[in-house]
């Protein structure tokens, strides 16, 4: 069903391509392996007319696989198939002459119509140049280089360079994720782990509501009961005459009636007990709703970081000045979460200073790193008593604001991070440092 690859040399590049060989070319395109007649032609270039190895570079960066399998599903059988046999035939079929080659150009054109429109006002190679330079720095690589490469001014210098870009390019990003990829994997099982924990808090919640309700409930019909009664007897007292009698069902409903007040004192209670369980509980709640949004926002952000070329070319500091000019001293905390925490903070303006709590650093080390911290946080699960104690004493001196973590995740960190410094963490830091003994 597929043609067998082969290598071809392309400007000093290895790239694989369909067994489709282009027609013999001569001069500057024979040299760069380019099809002559793509370079001469004084209309726009046509898919099928492209140099074979260009076919792998422009289906693979300009398409996406969704649709490519969308419109290869119109020609061929696509059910079972992988994205990667989807995507070698489609570039063994782009060099014939028919029904996919035409469909491919047209699917092209249409998805990168905004480009073609930008780099169709190009009269020279120096324009097209300058065109494809500003659509690199924008992030705009995938219509660029199909606007490029199909222009009707392009030289096969200009094919040359802006196939080799891109081509480099897809290296770079190969190398630069997988930091970003062992980082994605541990959030995605902590943010796993938060959602199991928030939805045994609600489940808990709400059965403790509607315990709350039944008790409610319970005792609106007693006091019914209670109010009946009275009125009942009331009533038998009213239409009987003997005195004794009915001091006996005074006396009677006296003792009944103060056996209900104290019920209903005890109730009263017990009920203002699950009220403020129900308050801590939803507080909780709301702490762990605040870590599980800033896991899916962290993942939402290294999502969007192996997305594709225009990811890539983005640049990383966007919303860095949430911590900009600060410096975070982090005390305490596991190994493992540490280097994502020291990333979070750096990727938004901070410095970050660790001191790992005493264990193989020296706890007299905190006496010189929190005087040049902004703010100092540290995860109660993960430090000892006697760093806690010297941190609170060295903060009060030298009026550098703490504060405690539930744990050591970088979910608990962001989402309390965010919170304080939503409130008066970060004005506290930034005001001038006081010594308490000089004023």
């Amino acid at each position: 069903m597929f043609a067998p690859p082969f290598k071809r040399n392309l400007g000093g590049l290895d790239v694989t391509g369909s067994s489709m060989a282009s027609p013999p070319s001569v001069g500057c395109c024979e040299h760069h392996g380019l099809d002559l007649d793509a370079c001469v032609s004084s209309t726009r270039a046509k898919l099928h007319e492209m140099d074979t190895p260009l076919h792998c570079s422009i289906v693979g960066n300009c398409l996406s696989t969704a649709e490519l399998r969308k419109l290869m599903a119109k020609h061929i059988a696509v059910k079972g198939l992988s994205d990667l046999e989807i995507h070698h035939t489609a570039v063994v079929m782009a060099g014939q002459i028919g029904e996919v080659s035409k469909a491919l150009h047209k699917a092209l054109d249409q998805r990168h119509a905004g480009a073609m429109r930008t780099f169709s006002t190009a009269k020279d190679e120096t324009a097209l140049t300058e065109r494809w330079r500003d659509a690199w720095a924008q992030g705009d690589i995938a219509g660029a280089y199909w606007a490029v490469l199909t222009h009707k001014k392009t030289t096969a210098d200009l094919r040359q360079m802006v196939f080799g870009e891109v081509h480099m390019l897809s290296h770079l990003m190969a190398a630069s994720n997988r930091h970003e990829l062992q980082r994605f994997v541990a959030l995605e099982k902590e943010n796993a782990d938060l959602r199991e924990r928030l939805d045994r808090e609600q489940q808990r919640r709400q059965q403790l509501v509607q315990e709350r309700e039944q008790i409610a409930e319970q005792m609106r019909q007693q006091l019914v009961r209670l109010e009946n009664s009275v009125a009942q007897y009331r009533t038998q007292l009213s239409d009987r005459c003997a005195p004794p009698e009915a001091n006996q069902l005074v006396v009677l409903q006296t003792q009944r009636r103060e056996r209900a007040e104290q019920l209903a004192h005890a109730a009263q209670e017990q009920l203002l007990q699950l009220q403020e369980q129900l308050a801590h509980l939803q507080k909780h709640g709301q702490y762990l709703a605040e870590e599980l949004a800033a896991a899916e926002a962290e993942l939402h952000h290294l999502s969007e970081l192996h997305s594709g070329v225009v990811a890539a070319v983005r640049p990383s500091g966007e919303n860095s000045a949430t911590l900009q000019a600060q410096r975070v001293l982090y005390v305490g905390g596991r190994p493992s979460s540490t280097p994502s925490i020291r990333d979070y903070v750096c990727r938004r303006g901070g410095e970050f200073l660790h001191h790992d709590g005493g264990l193989e650093d020296r706890k007299g080390l905190l006496d010189s790193l929190l005087p040049r911290a902004s703010l100092v946080v540290f995860p109660v699960d993960c430090v000892d008593h006697d760093s806690v104690t010297k941190l609170k004493r060295l903060s009060e001196r030298h009026q550098v604001p703490f504060v405690p973590l539930r744990s050591a995740s970088l979910a608990c960190f962001a989402a309390t991070l965010k919170r304080e410094l939503a409130d008066d963490v970060k004005t506290a830091a930034l005001r001038p440092q006081l010594c308490l003994r000089h004023s």
